[in-house]
């Protein structure tokens, strides 16, 4: 993984953008990473590339678009638990783990509605990303604020179209 840039940036948000490098590489069997807000923007991603060339030079499997594609089913994943929670009435959705024959995808509540979603090997052992996905959120619940979430949107956005800050 290439480390996404982060000159320019708040110390918050390195320390976020440091904490999503450090979970993909050191978590063996995790593919990639997205954080996304509450309203299904992505915030931070473990592709920094995300044009329509780098897309094109993704491998078949995994998602297609990369991590815009994995932003939107990680949020359409916990609009839809977070629906059933209600209809069921038992409380808040704390994660949501999907496991298929040729990997995983695991779903966890960040704060204020934010989500940490990763794709995963068919390889990867399942506890371990837990584990390891809900010491990212101990760690990055607390920082991510409004102000901080609209930095990291506006980074995003600046990566995508290829300017710089």
């Amino acid at each position: 993984m290439t480390a996404p840039t982060t000159y320019g940036l708040s110390s918050e948000a390195r320390n976020l953008h440091w904490l999503l490098t450090n979970l993909v590489e050191e978590v063996p069997g995790i593919q990639s990473v997205a954080v996304v807000s509450s309203d299904g923007l992505l915030l931070l991603s473990s592709d920094p590339a995300h044009t329509e060339q780098s897309r094109a030079a993704r491998p078949a499997k995994g998602p297609r678009g990369s991590a815009a594609d994995l932003a939107t089913i990680v949020s359409g994943i916990g609009s839809l638990t977070v629906g059933a929670a209600r209809l069921l009435e038992h409380g808040g959705v704390k994660h949501t783990m999907v496991a298929m024959d040729e990997g995983s995808l695991f779903v966890m509540s960040i704060s204020d509605g934010s989500l940490l979603g990763v794709h995963g090997s068919a390889e990867c052992d399942m506890s371990v990303v837990a584990y390891h996905m809900a010491l990212f959120v101990g760690r990055a619940g607390h920082v991510l604020t409004p102000e901080l979430r609209s930095e990291l949107r506006k980074s995003m956005e600046a990566e995508s179209t290829g300017s710089t800050r």
